[in-house]
């Protein structure tokens, strides 16, 4: 009797040994689809160009999870726990990634207005700045180029104006951020050429 019960015990425990690892032998696939899916869906939501960092770790954790996926597949004896695990978590990552693109994109279309807004304010501040600049013979040919470029940061303002909301905003605002630093640049040099010549006066 003490046999058979030690004979039933052994089968008991060989056939949940074959159970578990049965049950872990065969690659994740249906979660390796769900984390490609999840990463495709924050690529398409702009995630790679509105956050490209979070896009990057987004990438290499999948890669990560993958390259453990093929040397657990490699193995006699596979378990896919810890893969599904980091998987899962992937998922999850990527639909964060979805809802921060999300609060991005919001976030720069007000920077982008901000920058215009700001931009209209220092051509106006330039112009007047122009008005008060030294004139002399050097003076004019400097203050007509400087006119020439000031013409060019408005033509670059209406173009950022136009192009809000239709298409690439991150590349607007760049443009935005650009045309400030022209402007920007513009006013420090005139304030520093009407500085020098009030000084000499």
């Amino acid at each position: 009797m003490k046999n058979k019960f030690k004979f039933f015990t052994l089968l008991t425990a060989i056939a949940l040994t074959s159970l578990v690892f049965t049950s872990c032998s065969k690659a994740p696939q249906a979660e390796i689809d769900a984390a490609n899916a999840a990463v495709e869906a924050a690529r398409t939501a702009g995630a790679d160009v509105y956050l490209p960092e979070n896009f990057v770790a987004l990438q290499d954790s999948l890669n990560a999870v993958l390259a453990n996926v093929e040397a657990t597949n490699s193995k006699f004896i596979k378990n896919f726990s810890t893969a599904k695990e980091g998987l899962a978590g992937v998922t999850q990552m990527a639909n964060d990634l979805v809802q921060q693109t999300a609060t991005r994109k919001e976030e720069v279309k007000v920077e982008i207005q901000t920058a215009i807004t700001d931009v209209k304010a220092l051509v106006e501040e330039d112009k007047q700045l122009i008005t008060k600049a030294p004139r002399g013979k050097e003076g004019a040919t400097a203050l007509n180029a400087i006119r020439t470029e000031l013409a060019a940061v408005e033509t670059a303002i209406a173009e950022v104006e136009a192009a809000q909301g239709q298409g690439d905003d991150m590349a607007t605002l760049d443009k935005a951020k650009a045309a400030k630093e022209k402007a920007t640049a513009i006013k420090t040099e005139l304030e520093d050429v009407i500085a020098k010549y009030n000084a000499a006066r």
